[in-house]
């Protein structure tokens, strides 16, 4: 979670950061007013108290849950399929009930719960988090939002639907830098982008089923861990770790990291637009062509290295935009006007020069060429909020002050654009998917990928 941003601004010479890693800090005040009904949130006072539950709360969601708790509100129900990984924050809450199954978790505490923390493995995200919206329940999900296409935009559809306050994890969006550099391409400092290109330093490779069927280990409710997933024996293979690597529950490297590095890039670009009808009145259709080219196909794992263009059209003023995503490769190293290409990279690619970050989380940048930006110190006036932090600004938004950053408005359509680029690593050939209908019009094959069939007793 990104420290309180200050308002400086950044200037050609600064470097990278490539060791800054994203602290956790986070302070509110406590007060004593609770509501019954997550409904009546817009309303809450700016010292009242939300309750809050936690769903997949043994790994990434603890560090969430400990900075709502120390801002003062309630942790008032925990629920993770492993009772036994789980088993320390229980201790540290004692006063949360404690479930496995989400679903009776809801049904029990209802109106005992103001929103809920979604941070369990991808394949669960989608039901989960729907389940709760859909009782009004304000939600922060980890990222990648979901596991497939067709899920993000239900996601999406269901949060603005049940007028709920959402918040996806890439902790990096409160980054003052981050945000800052989407002032800088919004106010022109780089001209027209028509090219931008986002790289991930490492790839994942083909999988192979074990054959070993070891004993499901105490406190693990594997039933309840595979949720909608296929059935399959359990192995240590899939979990606590590796799940990432599985198409049939994580989403590899493009889906742990694109919501991160590819944040500048779809912000500053306001690729959001493509996904609102009101932006695109009149059209029919709106077009996003995409290819990939992986280093090999295999239906249980992702590739060891691709390449996906995507060719986004218009967004109002803005032009069209040719994007390249890389897992392990690499863009030109000319594209880098004579800066340092790193590990990971957002670039954006102006006619009056580039935008830079080589950090993970987008938690910096920089302009180029670095000559022509040297004595750079103006750029449009401040335009988005500075915050404290991730979680403290979704907890301000479900108490009425101010908006999220990372809504399921940005965070589903973001989730989209990285399972897409997945989902072009299994077919041959260009992908046209129109984003109005959420439907792919070109690729049967493609599109029997959008979504999966869940297994009996599990819906969005």
């Amino acid at each position: 979670m990104p420290p309180a941003a200050t308002k400086s601004t950044l200037t050609g010479k600064t470097a990278l950061n490539r060791r800054r890693f994203l602290s956790t800090s986070a302070t509110a005040g406590a007060g004593l007013l609770i509501l019954r009904n997550s409904r009546l949130a817009f309303a809450y006072e700016a010292n009242s108290k939300l309750n809050i539950a936690g769903i997949g709360v043994g790994g990434q969601g603890r560090g969430s849950l400990d900075a709502f708790h120390r801002m003062g509100n309630n942790l008032v129900a925990f629920c993770d399929v492993d009772a036994k990984r789980a088993g320390d924050i229980y201790q540290k809450h004692p006063a949360a009930r404690t479930f496995q199954d989400y679903r009776l978790m809801l049904d029990q505490m209802e109106k005992q719960i103001d929103a809920v923390l979604v941070a369990t493995p991808d394949h669960t995200h989608a039901v989960a988090a729907v389940a709760a919206m859909k009782l009004g329940k304000h939600v922060y999900c980890e990222k990648p939002l979901t596991r497939t296409v067709h899920e993000a935009r239900v996601m999406r559809e269901t949060a603005a639907s049940h007028k709920v306050v959402t918040q996806m994890g890439n902790q990096g969006s409160a980054e003052g830098r981050l945000r800052r550099a989407v002032e800088l391409v919004w106010g022109g400092v780089i001209g027209e982008v028509r090219e931008a290109h986002v790289w991930f330093d490492g790839g994942n490779g083909p999988m192979k089923r074990p054959v070993e069927t070891p004993a499901v280990p105490e406190g693990l409710n594997w039933d309840l861990w595979l949720g909608p997933a296929p059935e399959r024996p359990y192995s240590p293979v899939y979990v606590p770790a590796s799940w990432r690597a599985w198409r049939a529950f994580g989403s590899g490297i493009v889906g742990d990291f694109a919501c991160h590095t590819a944040n500048i890039l779809f912000r500053a670009l306001r690729l959001e637009q493509l996904w609102q009808k009101s932006m695109n009145p009149g059209a029919g259709r709106v077009i996003i062509r995409l290819q990939a080219w992986p280093s090999e196909v295999d239906p249980e794992g992702y590739p060891t290295s691709l390449k996906v263009v995507m060719e986004l059209p218009a967004r109002g003023e803005l032009p069209p935009v040719k994007t390249t995503w890389y897992a392990k490769e690499k863009p030109p190293e000319d594209l880098m006007l004579g800066y340092k290409r790193g590990g990971w990279g957002d670039l954006l690619v102006g006619s009056k020069g580039s935008l830079y970050s080589d950090n993970p989380w987008n938690a910096n940048y920089v302009l180029l060429p670095e000559s022509r930006f040297e004595d750079f110190r103006g750029g449009p006036p401040e335009s988005l909020p500075r915050v404290q932090s991730h979680q403290w600004e979704w907890i301000e938004a479900c108490k009425g002050n101010g908006k999220t950053f990372s809504s399921f408005d940005i965070g589903g359509p973001l989730t989209e654009l990285a399972q897409l680029a997945n989902l072009a690593t299994l077919v041959e050939g260009p992908i046209e998917y129109d984003t109005l209908s959420g439907r792919i019009l070109n690729s049967e094959a493609a599109s029997h990928l959008l979504h999966r069939e869940y297994r009996k007793g599990w819906v969005l």
